[in-house]
């Protein structure tokens, strides 16, 4: 068969084993169908996500299950203002050997996973945040002055209270641009919060298995990196992205007057990734203006802020966005 071919077939066979870890995570996670595909779309490019979301909503659920589903070893840490660098990267301890002899051992933090649950972690010190900054973008860390590599592949899933802010440490800037996506979790409808009570109150509760292996997934992070993508959509991107920079002379007049400070090369990086991995998960061999429309919310909305004036007049990340990208996948709306 033609390249074209043996990519299609394969593209195929992963879109059914997508189908049932779908089905799989749906038997503990239940409803919130858009969020489940943005976590599968992150672990599919590679990348790290942000989980937003009011407790009680499921998002450890959703990261045990997926940690199941996807076959990666994880581990999960309870971010407190007390909580030390070594803490998650680990640390080395003296030991005293039979004969009297001492020598330093290296022991691994929870760091060492695949699959990294950073539970509330803006509760945790910049000091502490920044632990991770090396690990989330090299995929390793450096302890007593030996780099030493994580898990393969290696995931953070961080999760972020919106409300309870008291006492918190925001993420910088330059952390919160590791994340591939910022997944918004929001309150199921009606009728998925009835099938969570059925499903979740009685003796026995559904159970994810695993579908599938790390090898299994980073041969999919491959198959998604050799995705085409046509012309047109790399253009899309690019516009989209220097759109959103108040000092590019592209950049709209409702642009110049909100924004703060605009998304750079890292979110053009990712919106590249986050359209195959959609396309992907839909079982097409190249992606379109569609997909490049609704990933750009996740992928901007942490990359960039607004002023103090536009927040003072009630302004939207979310509406900026949307409006910015519809009017340039179609001209005809306003802005």
């Amino acid at each position: 068969m033609s390249e074209p071919d043996d990519l299609l077939a394969e593209i195929e066979a992963l879109e059914d084993k997508l189908t049932q870890a779908r089905s799989s995570i749906t038997r503990r996670f239940i409803g919130q169908e858009r969020v489940v595909d943005l976590t599968l779309s992150t672990l599919l490019c590679g990348g790290h996500g942000l989980l937003i979301g009011l407790p009680g909503l499921g998002k450890t659920r959703l990261v045990e299950t997926l940690s199941t589903v996807m076959g990666l070893a994880g581990n999960r840490v309870q971010f407190t203002p007390d909580l030390m660098p070594a803490d998650i990267l680990g640390s080395e301890v003296l030991d005293t050997a039979n004969d009297g002899s001492r020598a330093f051992r290296f022991v691994p933090g929870p760091v060492f996973c695949q699959l990294l649950m950073a539970d509330e972690i803006n509760r945790a010190s910049p000091r502490t945040q920044s632990a991770l900054l090396q690990a989330m973008q090299e995929r390793m860390v450096t302890v007593a002055g030996a780099d030493r590599p994580l898990g393969t592949p290696f995931h953070v899933l961080a999760t972020q209270n919106p409300i309870e802010q008291e006492g918190t440490y925001p993420l910088p800037e330059a952390q919160l641009d590791r994340f591939l996506f910022q997944i918004d979790v929001p309150y199921p409808t009606r009728q998925t919060e009835r099938d969570i009570l059925l499903a979740t109150t009685g003796v026995e509760e559904g159970r994810a298995h695993r579908v599938f292996t790390a090898d299994d997934l980073m041969a999919a992070q491959t198959l998604l990196r050799r995705m085409p993508v046509g012309d047109s959509v790399v253009e899309m991107i690019l516009d989209l992205v220097r759109a959103f920079r108040p000092e590019d002379p592209a950049a709209s007049e409702r642009v110049q007057q909100t924004v703060a400070w605009g998304p750079g090369p890292r979110a053009a990086q990712a919106l590249m990734l986050a359209v195959r991995a959609r396309a992907l998960l839909q079982g097409r061999l190249a992606p379109n203006a569609d997909d490049v429309l609704d990933m750009a919310q996740p992928v901007l909305s942490h990359r960039m802020a607004l002023n103090f004036a536009a927040r003072a007049r009630g302004e939207s990340l979310t509406d900026l966005i949307t409006t910015t990208a519809e009017t340039m996948a179609r001209p005809g709306v306003a802005a």
